[in-house]
Order: structure tokens, then C-alpha cells, then sequence
């Protein structure tokens, strides 16, 4: 074996306390495993108000610090989901570094799930990209500590419906505050990523007679979606300039940026990618200036982790679809906010998390 020795003077400077996404994280946990080929990072953001829960995201990252950045902006992000949907759980995610489709295994699986249990329910994982409720079964099998498991088995089973279904709720809501009618019908909707939620999003949306454009770097899966609900299919990138009254990203983070935000041609901006702004306060106020309505992600893509708490608390799916479309009603108090003392929706979303957050440190300081 031979093992390059990286030098100092090659790393980033600060690679992770001076990362704007370290952002006050309690702990990163750094997985390696030779037999299996795990190689994992788990970032545990906050738990003051209670374990760090967040689900596993594996990906072939172009870098390790592209993994380690992701990880850390997704983990912060569960932060405020939680504490905006009113549960009583901290922050955490986690990411594995490789291909979902051809390097993952049970046993791979199952060296995560080691690793999840060594931190002691500090952190406790779910179901995210890359993964299935089968391997949420799995890991199982190593620790309690996971949440997505079948529904056969006691678990609350895949979350990515009631994501959808939320985010569908905070679309209404949006499109109810920008238009003055949370009717969708008629309304030109860009759905960007239709995996398992955003497939469950076009359902919802066209059940109501939404005119739908689905967008996917799987053009199979849109030739499929397409014939199953009528959806208009857009290939390629260039699809922000495009005629709609709501753009709806359900893929990956940061599509809200420098060069997308000049051609975005779309009233309401409501979808389930975590993250959707490269820059939270730049591209926030741009939004704003623009007279965009943006349901801010952390806030309509709750569901699923509402459906995955309803295991730790025991409560069914009458109080988890009483919860989900609460966000509803959340995301117009939001907007009413962000008018009332002109600033981002973002801004106002972040605020009301982080003033729960606040009282709770407080109390516990007494």
C-alpha cells in the first residue's frame, strides 16, 4: 500500500471551523472503514432541543470537500427544520461518499450503522438521497438509533410521500399569499427533480390541473412520469427562464443563485431540495427586491422528518398529516412576517427557529 503524504501548506486554509457552514456545529464524526470502503461524515449541529436527528445522504462527490460542506449545510438546515416545525429534535445529517447504485451494500450499511451507534443516540439517522427504507432496515439491525424503517417492522416506512405532501401544502400556501387564491389549477408549476418526492409532488399538483414541466438528468424517468401524469418534459440546464408561475426544485441545493435569480421568470419559488439558496442572505434579498415569494425549503420539506419523529414520540398518521399540513398555515405567517417587518421570508423562518432555540438554551441555563 502506499500512502501520499499531504503537505500543510495544500489544505485549505480553516477547511472546517472557518467554513461559513461550521456555523457553531457541536461535532463532526469523520467514518472510515478499509474492509467495507465506508468512507462517511456525520455533523451534529445543535441539540438543544434534543437528539440530532437527519437522514444519510450517499453520493459520488466530485471532492471530500464538497462531501464535508454538504454535510455541514445540510446538518445545520435540520437544525431549524426542527425547531420551526415545533419538534423536539436537534440538528444532524449525514453523508456516505460513493455511488448508491453500484458500491453500496449491506455491510457497508451495516459499518455505518456502527458508527451511528458509538455517538449514543446523539445522532439518530434516516432516509435521505442515494438511500431506501431497506437500508434504514439494516442499519437496524447494528443500532436503535435510526429512524425510516418499514412500516413491517414498526417504522413509519418511506417519508417521501408526506414530504411532498407538505411541500405541496407549503406551495398552496405561497401561491395563496402571491396570487390571492391557493388554487392551483391552471397554474404552469416547474417541477426540477423528480425522484420519489418530487414524483409525488407532480402527482398532487396535477391532480389539482396544474399545467406541469418536469425537468431530470434522467431522461428515462421523464419519458416515464411524463406519460404517467401528461407532464410537459424540459432537458438540459437551461430551464430558469422559462414561462411558469411556480418553480418547484426538488434535486439538489443552490439552484437560487448569482446567475439563475436574473432569469428566473417564476412569481412563487416553493420546492423540497434542501438548500435552494447559494447565499441565504444575498440571494434571499434578491428573491425579495425581485418580488418573488420564497417558501423558505427548511420549512414545506418537513414532512418527512415529521413522519420519521412519529416513530420516537408514537403518535399515527392522523397526527402526522395534522402536523404536515400545519405547514400550511406556518408558511403564511411567514410570509406575514417577512412583509410586516420587511425582511427575506428566509429571515423570518430562520428567526422564529432560532428564538425557540434561544428560550430553550435559556431555560436549561437556569
Amino acid at each position: 500500500m502506499t500512502t501520499n503524504i499531504l503537505d500543510a501548506k495544500d489544505l485549505k486554509n480553516d477547511p472546517v471551523f472557518g467554513q461559513f457552514s461550521f456555523d457553531g456545529h457541536e461535532q463532526i464524526v469523520f467514518c472510515n472503514d478499509e474492509d467495507t470502503g465506508l468512507k462517511a461524515i456525520i455533523g451534529i449541529h445543535n441539540t438543544v432541543l434534543g437528539p440530532a436527528l437527519g437522514g444519510t445522504r450517499m453520493w459520488n462527490y466530485n471532492s471530500e470537500w464538497d462531501a464535508l460542506n454538504d454535510v455541514l449545510r445540510l446538518s445545520r438546515g435540520m437544525t431549524f427544520k426542527s425547531a420551526i416545525t415545533g419538534l423536539n429534535l436537534g440538528g444532524g445529517k449525514a453523508v456516505i461518499i460513493g455511488d448508491a447504485k453500484t458500491q453500496k451494500n449491506d455491510d457497508l450499511m451495516r459499518r455505518f450503522g456502527q458508527f451511528v451507534d458509538s455517538l449514543s443516540g446523539r445522532y439518530i439517522t434516516a432516509e435521505d438521497v442515494g438511500m431506501e427504507t431497506r437500508d434504514m432496515d439494516i442499519i437496524r439491525e447494528v443500532t436503535p438509533h435510526v429512524t425510516g424503517i418499514s412500516e413491517s417492522k414498526g417504522g413509519s416506512g418511506n417519508p417521501s410521500p408526506i414530504t411532498a405532501y407538505g411541500v405541496y401544502m407549503g406551495m398552496k400556501a405561497a401561491a395563496k399569499y402571491q396570487f390571492g387564491t391557493d388554487n392551483l389549477d391552471g397554474k404552469k408549476i416547474l417541477v426540477q427533480g423528480v425522484g420519489h418526492v418530487g414524483e409525488t409532488l407532480v402527482k398532487h399538483i396535477t391532480d389539482e390541473g396544474a399545467k406541469v414541466i418536469i425537468n431530470d438528468i434522467n431522461e428515462a424517468r421523464l419519458e416515464e412520469l411524463s406519460k404517467k401524469y401528461g407532464a410537459n418534459v424540459v432537458l438540459g440546464n437551461d430551464i430558469y427562464g422559462l414561462d411558469v408561475d411556480i418553480y418547484a426544485p426538488c434535486a439538489l441545493g443552490a439552484t437560487i443563485n448569482d446567475e439563475t435569480i436574473s432569469e428566473l421568470k417564476a412569481k412563487v419559488i416553493a420546492g423540497a431540495a434542501n438548500n435552494q439558496l447559494a447565499d441565504e442572505v444575498k440571494h434571499g434579498r434578491l428573491l425579495k427586491e425581485k418580488g418573488i415569494a420564497y417558501a423558505p425549503d427548511f420549512l414545506i420539506n418537513a414532512g418527512g422528518i415529521i413522519n420519521v419523529y412519529a416513530e420516537l414520540e408514537g403518535y399515527g398518521k392522523d397526527e402526522i398529516i395534522r402536523k404536515t399540513e400545519n405547514i400550511y398555515n406556518t408558511t403564511l405567517d411567514i410570509f406575514n412576517l417577512s412583509e410586516k417587518e420587511n425582511i427575506t421570508t428566509h429571515r423570518a423562518a430562520f428567526n422564529i427557529a432560532q428564538s425557540r432555540i434561544d428560550a430553550r438554551k435559556n431555560e436549561k441555563n437556569k
